[in-house]
């Protein structure tokens, strides 16, 4: 039985919601284990379409026991604005949901420092959603964040809060000149909040331990993706957790020796939202047809997304950094019509051919990508259901991805419909051995 971390293995938006809900079929409990509401998972059924920020996308299939780790920062108010969302469309919520008692609280202080600090910026912006997500990760490392445990205590969560205003009400007001907050609005607001998830609270390291230990598989669902981890990203252009595979056990309570296998999941061809290195963006017509093909503009902020082909120096890189065991290819229709291919195997800078991603940002963002044009292919292989139905070349540009990348692909998604998946093997019931990155030639 497979215990399995799926991840992004570009800069998120790969598709992950969609896997995750495939998955979640064949696992007792899904758990998101880190980042906040700034993740955009979409999942489209024959009933709807469903967009999760914050809720385990594998909450839309029955008996499934979804849960929010330590890891992750929750915005109360807008996890019930979600939970209320599925009871509209008819999806029940109750014991199959669990928050970690360990998980940050999102505070409204936090949203003004994050929208405040993006503004003073300018030029040199991040590109962050505005919801509060890095200033909150901020506070728990600075060991004065809230927690959901914090919240269900009225005395704790008032101390707490008014202690915390002293110093965040002087900073708002005299840095960005934006005003502070009262702590009795905040108090009352909370509470209200506290006590519509106090149901759902629990300790999550136990109870994913008591189901390892029960032999219960269980899926571990990433947001964002590996080029935006706050150490293995392209920092300072990242998210503010560990969105890498390792992020699975910092967030949960749950040891590395307890997880079988990782999948990444990557686009067929890459994109990238915000501000940061980008070394095949197409600023050209062939990146807005991927983008107007790709319906890329984001779940959570709408934001147009940069566009360019497939970087598999960037891929290699998530491959070894996440240990992945498979990968799961998506939006290969959206390279149907396409005059010709181009993958990214190298880069090259100031003379100098790097097969392996730089840490150097500087360099990232000034080399040039060294490219292998494959052929495109002529006929449909959007909907597709089977490896056998596509077309030649399509199968080619598959066989080379793994072979660049010395990672076997599990799944192919050929449309954003669930029945729009080719599965060769599914990762929940299959582990392979792992194997070594292969050496590149340019």
């Amino acid at each position: 039985m497979a215990n399995l971390v799926v991840i992004g293995s570009q800069w998120g938006d790969e598709g992950k919601g969609k896997i995750v809900d495939i998955l979640s079929r064949d696992a007792d409990l899904v758990v998101r284990y880190q980042g906040g509401s700034n993740a955009g998972h979409t999942v489209v059924t024959r009933k709807g379409t469903y967009i999760f920020h914050l809720i385990p996308s594998g909450i839309l299939s029955r008996g499934k026991l979804c849960v929010l780790g330590s890891g992750v920062v929750i915005d109360p108010g807008a996890l019930i604005g979600e939970l209320d969302q599925l009871q509209k469309h008819g999806i029940k919520v109750g014991k199959n949901f669990m928050i970690s008692q360990r998980a940050h609280v999102i505070m409204p202080y936090h949203k003004a420092i994050d929208k405040a600090a993006e503004k003073a910026k300018g030029a040199r912006r991040i590109g962050t959603t505005g919801k509060g997500i890095g200033p909150a990760y901020v506070d728990k490392m600075a060991r004065i964040g809230i927690r959901i445990g914090d919240l269900l205590k009225p005395e704790i969560f008032r101390r707490k809060v008014e202690d915390n205003l002293v110093e965040i009400n002087s900073f708002l007001r005299h840095m960005y000149k934006v005003r502070g907050f009262s702590a009795d609005r905040i108090v009352e607001e909370y509470q209200h909040y506290a006590e519509r998830l106090r149901p759902h609270v629990a300790d999550d390291s136990l109870v994913l331990h008591k189901a390892m230990e029960n032999g219960r598989r269980v899926l571990f669902e990433g947001a964002q993706g590996t080029h935006l981890d706050i150490d293995f990203g392209t920092y300072p252009f990242v998210t503010s957790s560990s969105s890498c595979a390792g992020g699975a056990c910092i967030g949960t309570g749950v040891g590395p020796t307890k997880i079988d296998a990782v999948l990444g999941v990557t686009k067929a061809y890459t994109t990238r939202v915000g501000s940061g290195p980008f070394p095949t963006e197409l600023s050209d017509a062939i990146g807005d047809g991927l983008q107007e093909r790709g319906q890329e503009f984001g779940a959570t902020t709408g934001r147009a997304r940069r566009c360019g082909w497939l970087d598999i120096v960037v891929l290699r890189y998530a491959v070894r950094v996440n240990g992945c065991t498979s990968l799961a290819v998506t939006k290969l229709d959206v390279l149907d019509g396409s005059r010709q291919l181009k993958i990214a195997v190298g880069y090259r800078y100031q003379g100098k051919l790097y097969r392996d991603m730089p840490a150097d940002l500087d360099i990232l963002s000034k080399c040039e990508p060294v490219y292998e044009v494959m052929p495109a292919w002529t006929g449909s292989t959007s909907g597709v259901t089977t490896f056998k139905a596509l077309p030649l070349e399509a199968k080619r540009y598959l066989g080379r991805i793994e072979e660049l990348t010395g990672c076997p692909i599990d799944i192919v998604s050929t449309g954003s419909h669930r029945e729009h998946t080719i599965i060769l093997k599914n990762p929940m019931t299959y582990v392979r051995p792992r194997t070594k990155i292969p050496k590149v030639s340019a």
